[in-house]
């Protein structure tokens, strides 16, 4: 878990470096998506995935909304916070491409 005392860009540094946490970012500026839908499109176990969305959670780059329903339904979206990574996130995606060359 992260040390509520570092700051914020530590902690989001800290956390991109764990598995998975870019491709949640990433997968969630199409839109809200649900775990199933997040576990496939990373490629996480359950467990891990569970870990890295409370963390984004905590960071509040995410929101998770239950829906009372049955069965149960919960969306995971990014906030206005996590939103205002889009540019940065972009940036490693060119330059990813850009080193695949």
């Amino acid at each position: 878990m992260l040390k509520p005392a570092e700051r914020p860009l530590e902690q989001l540094l800290e956390l991109m470096g764990h598995k998975g946490v870019f491709a949640i970012l990433h997968s969630l500026q199409s839109g809200p998506l649900r775990f199933g839908a997040l576990q496939q499109l990373t490629d996480l176990p359950p467990r891990t995935l569970s870990l890295r969305l409370k963390e984004l959670e905590e960071l509040r780059l995410i929101s998770r909304t239950e829906y009372n329903e049955v069965p149960p339904r919960v969306d995971y979206a990014l906030t206005e916070r996590g939103q205002s990574l889009r540019p940065a996130l972009e940036a490693l995606v060119a330059w990813e491409e850009k080193s695949l060359r």
